[in-house]
């Protein structure tokens, strides 16, 4: 498995938030209120997945108080980050979407709380794709040491 690549996932973010501008332009009116729950539910699952990356990286490196990490393991907790950078990239996209759609609406009370409500889910789900990627870079077996002739 090849690790995550930046430039996929912030086009993924850009793809996505078009597409939700566009979708926007007709739909808005029609829709309830973006929830505020994405937020702490986002944070808590980017917590969640650096801490992992965190007891990962010391049980692979052997550090002392630690077990031996199972290699399978790894290799689901790899998929899991590999997953989760890019389902944030793209729910990123989309409350992009929402805070682009609704930037010139700003006076109404609906559109300013969704602004502040999408924007901040945008901000949860940019820490989503940290966390992911450096549960991704936990991940990585170390290199050997080579000698210094």
């Amino acid at each position: 498995m090849k690790p995550s690549n930046p430039g996929v996932l912030v086009g993924l973010v850009v793809v996505f938030a078009l597409a939700t501008w566009g979708l926007l332009q007709k739909t808005y009116s029609g829709l309830p209120t973006v929830p505020w729950t994405a937020i702490p539910t986002v944070l808590l699952l980017a917590i969640g997945e650096a801490y992992t990356g965190w007891l990962t990286r010391a049980r692979i490196l052997r550090k002392p108080d630690t077990k031996p990490v199972e290699p399978l393991a790894v290799a689901r907790l790899a998929a899991l980050a590999k997953a989760t950078a890019y389902a944030g990239a793209v729910f990123g996209g989309v409350f992009a979407g929402f805070v682009l759609h609704v930037l010139n609406l700003l006076d109404l009370p609906k559109p300013r709380q969704d602004a502040l409500i999408a924007g901040g889910s945008f901000v949860s789900c940019v820490a989503l794709i940290c966390a992911a990627l450096f549960l991704e870079y936990c991940c990585r077996v170390p290199g050997k040491p080579e000698d210094e002739d």
